[in-house]
């Protein structure tokens, strides 16, 4: 029956939903085709256009209403107020509904509460022919208006559930009575043992069972529940209240509520209850409640939950301690990993000479280098700050010992509070109150040590706490001991570097020079750069990369700066110095340990420029190096193509030349791989980048150099990066005096005189005597010893330059002359009345130089040349 009833109920419900969609369907439909009809009319335009739309609108919308059967149609402005409506006292007032939606051309249908009752309603929006919403129509219908099938099946309905009601009745008491036959075989001894089994089976098994009433009573304890709960003997049949039994445990049986194993604490047991309502026939509500013991199983679950943690503690560390090879990521990585997750704040606080790379000694002040907590207003030491810990505090103790120390209560801890006595209360106050201070040990030497502050957590720090802290602290020590190590190895390496690089470039009037060079963030490498003042007012210009990183790359490089000296000195154009370089690197490969890492040099670059601010001639080679960017003064930027060559220490192949011409203010633009090259992005697309940063006009070096960097300086370099920017500059014609000499020896003495002419036009009279001593030795071996034609060059820059050009190769030789001799002493009285003097070769023949020092402490600015 019951069955029965459920179904017609669920039929009724069915019929009454179907009946109320098809009704708000209905009226739906019928209101949206009305106003679209009504929207869409002939003649509406017009009458919203006329200068009392509601007297043509009215009678028009009522007329309309009646023929389509529905209960209202209201035509409004878009402000919403009403041009019509079924009871004319409307007209005029605010439509009840949302407008909105049809004000952006949408079609839009809703259930209100208007004036006609509960109405399904309609609003289209009525746009002009340029598209644009100048009024609404709605349209609807009250839900008593819309006839549905319910009242015709209503009858039908009941009548079947009258019938199954009926057949369901007479079901029952066939069934009922059948079932009472069929129990009358079942004797007395066959229910008595079923009830004692029933009984054994309740009393034995390892779950309470608890039985009560509606009243609250007891009706039912196992022997399983009374040793639980410690229940008298006659607990059965007395209020549950009134048993003894815990007060959290008598209020959830008389709450009678349902509960799914819910853990209730009783004495020091933790019980797991499952409670649920029964109906006892002819007796009033109640429930029936198990209770299982789960102390054990929640003892070996909270151990199993503190285990996993701290594997779980040990395992990130593992993972995130360490990514770097820098002491002071690795201190944040530490302090960060064990919050919140083992403390409630970390700091750690290294021995001073460890962030440098050193090992420590006894009694290194400690430098707080990470702080790590659950907020950021805590009163602990800051960050960076320099502590002297007393002997008398755990973090003294633990360094000096090497053990970490336990301090549970900082209350009652006259050691660390005589530290500082304001702060440690002001710590004390904030709610830290425990502490842990795990000394960072690698190798037998104390780095620093780790301490670790509860403060949320209301228990304190224990023996199990105080391991996990040893091994947790023990694994990051070896990780923090490697980054020392290897900042220390690259403190060494970068000293060396920046050592061999030149700390300050020499006084030059050929270009104005801006350089940058930075190590790579992993380890630096053999990038340097160079500028030589050579004879003649010129400059050579280096740039040039070893491959590899550390000690030995630095060291090669060093190497290679120096014999680029050596060799510039010797005033070599770029491709016969590169090619002497070039065997120098064969023979550094053939000497070094083939058995050793890196014994030779594993590859090396360079490009070598010589720039002549009299002609405004730029030499350059390059061997495998990166090809240099020329910036004309208009800021177009040009990428040079000079030969690649090979890199150095192949041997075999000759090295090319590139003669440029650049105009005064122009810029050459040497650099090394690492500016250009990243993982995100090919060399290609860094030099376009490069190019791009240069292409300004009326820029400096450092303008230039400043641009470049922004443009292209990554965060964390992989490789050394080198940048060397030069802007020609020009000895005037001013600053310049040439004259050819006949191929013969009478002719001396008139250059000698137009030499004194020009140094007295120059202001240099006292460097006339030495000069015409000078000129008068090198003019004299030139036709003597050499080949036409003959050239005398003065050149007035920071030194007065002589300069005397034949057809010769061959080279003159210092040489001291016996007492008997009557020559020999020309050139060793050269170099004694000069600074500095020697020969370069032309492709014509060879120069033979000599410089002296201007009477004055500096020469002519290049603004003067």
């Amino acid at each position: 029956m019951a069955i029965v009833v459920l179904l017609a109920a669920g039929a009724l419900l069915a019929l009454v939903l179907q009946s109320r969609y098809d009704i708000e369907r209905e009226a739906r439909n019928r209101s949206v085709s009305v106003a679209q009809t009504f929207a869409n009319s002939l003649g509406l335009q017009e009458a919203l256009d006329s200068p009392d739309p509601s007297a043509i609108l009215q009678p028009l919308a009522e007329e309309t209403r009646k023929d389509a059967g529905v209960d209202f149609i209201v035509v409004m402005d878009t402000n919403g107020i009403r041009y019509s409506h079924p009871q004319p006292d409307r007209i005029g007032e605010r439509f009840v509904g949302t407008i909105e939606p049809s004000l952006a051309g949408e079609v839009h249908t809703e259930s209100v509460d208007g004036p006609l009752g509960k109405e399904i309603q309609a609003i289209v929006p009525v746009t002009s022919p340029e598209g644009e919403v100048v009024a609404l129509v709605s349209a609807g219908m009250t839900v008593e208006s819309v006839t549905g099938v319910a009242d015709r099946q209503l009858p039908v309905i009941l009548l079947v559930i009258a019938i199954g009601l009926a057949l369901a009745t007479v079901g029952t008491a066939l069934i009922s009575r059948r079932l009472r036959r069929q129990t009358h075989g079942l004797g007395t001894q066959e229910m008595t043992r079923m009830y004692e089994h029933h009984d054994a089976v309740l009393h034995a098994v390892r779950e309470g069972v608890l039985i009560t009433d509606g009243d609250g009573r007891l009706l039912l304890a196992n022997d399983e529940a009374g040793r639980l709960l410690g229940l008298p003997d006659d607990a059965e049949g007395r209020p549950v209240d009134k048993v003894g039994m815990d007060h959290r445990m008598a209020e959830l049986l008389l709450s009678g509520r349902v509960a799914t194993d819910e853990v209730l604490e009783a004495g020091d047991r933790l019980l797991v209850v499952n409670q649920r309502p029964t109906l006892p026939g002819g007796r009033p509500q109640g429930s029936a409640v198990t209770i299982r013991d789960s102390t054990e199983m929640q003892l070996l679950s909270s151990r199993a939950e503190t285990a996993r943690r701290r594997l779980k503690l040990l395992y990130d560390a593992g993972g995130d301690i360490g990514t770097t090879l820098d002491v002071v990521r690795t201190a944040e990585e530490l302090a960060a990993v064990a919050v919140p997750q083992f403390a409630d704040f970390v700091t750690v606080d290294l021995a001073d000479p460890v962030l440098t790379g050193d090992e420590p000694g006894p009694g290194a002040d400690m430098r707080r280098t990470a702080v790590s907590g659950i907020r950021s207003d805590h009163p602990l030491y800051p960050l960076g700050a320099l502590i002297d810990f007393l002997p008398s505090t755990p973090q003294a103790r633990g360094y000096g010992t090497g053990t970490a120390e336990l301090v549970p209560d900082l209350h009652d801890a006259p050691g660390w509070h005589a530290q500082d006595p304001l702060r440690t209360s002001q710590i004390v106050d904030y709610g830290i109150h425990s502490l842990i201070a795990a000394p960072l040990k690698a190798r037998g030497v104390v780095l620093g040590v780790v301490n670790f502050w509860r403060s949320q957590k209301p228990e304190p720090f224990d023996e199990d706490d105080l391991s996990l802290a040893e091994e947790l602290v023990g694994r990051a020590a070896v990780t923090m001991d490697n980054a020392r190590r290897y900042t220390r190895e690259h403190h060494l390496a970068v000293t060396l570097q920046r050592s061999l690089l030149p700390q300050d470039l020499p006084e030059q009037n050929a270009v104005d020079v801006a350089h940058f060079y930075q190590p790579a963030q992993s380890g630096v490498g053999g990038d340097w750069f160079d500028v030589i003042p050579l004879p003649g007012s010129r400059v050579g210009l280096v740039v040039g990369d070893v491959v590899g990183h550390g000690l030995h790359a630095a060291a090669t490089m060093g190497r290679l700066r120096t014999a680029v000296h050596n060799f510039s000195s010797l005033d070599l154009p770029p491709d016969e110095l590169l090619a002497r370089l070039d065997n120098l690197v064969q023979r550094m490969d053939e000497e070094g340990d083939s058995t050793a890492p890196n014994g030779g040099v594993l590859g090396a670059t360079c490009l070598y420029a010589v720039y002549d601010p009299v002609s405004q001639n730029c030499t350059m080679a390059r061997a495998g190096h990166m090809p240099p960017l020329v910036v004309a003064p208009d800021g177009t930027t040009t990428i040079s193509e000079l030969p690649a060559g090979p890199p150095l220490g192949l041997g075999g192949m000759p090295f090319e030349t590139l003669d440029m011409h650049l105009t005064e203010g122009s810029q050459l633009v040497l650099y090394t791989d690492g500016l250009v090259e990243e993982r995100s992005r090919d060399i290609a697309e860094g030099v376009e980048k490069l190019r791009t940063a240069l292409s300004h006009p009326d820029r400096d070096p450092d303008a230039s150099r400043r641009a470049v960097l922004d443009a292209l300086l990554p965060s964390r370099p992989s490789d050394d990066i080198a940048l060397l920017i030069a802007r020609t500059r020009t000895l005037g014609p001013g600053r310049v005096a040439q004259w050819d000499v006949p191929f013969d020896p009478s002719e001396v003495g008139g250059v000698r005189n137009l030499a004194a002419e020009q140094l007295a036009k120059w202001g240099l009279e006292e460097l006339a005597f030495t000069t015409e001593l000078i000129l008068s030795e090198l003019i004299t071996n030139a036709i003597r010893y050499g080949a036409e034609p003959v050239r005398v060059r003065l050149l007035f820059d920071r030194t007065l330059t002589c300069e005397v050009w034949d057809g010769s190769s061959t080279a003159p030789h210092l040489r001291y002359a016996a007492t008997t001799d009557e020559g020999g002493r020309g050139l060793f009285l050269v170099a004694q009345l000069s600074e500095h003097w020697g020969t370069r070769y032309t492709p014509e023949g060879k120069v033979i130089w000599a410089e002296q020092a201007l009477p004055t402490a500096d020469g002519p600015d290049a603004s003067d040349a």
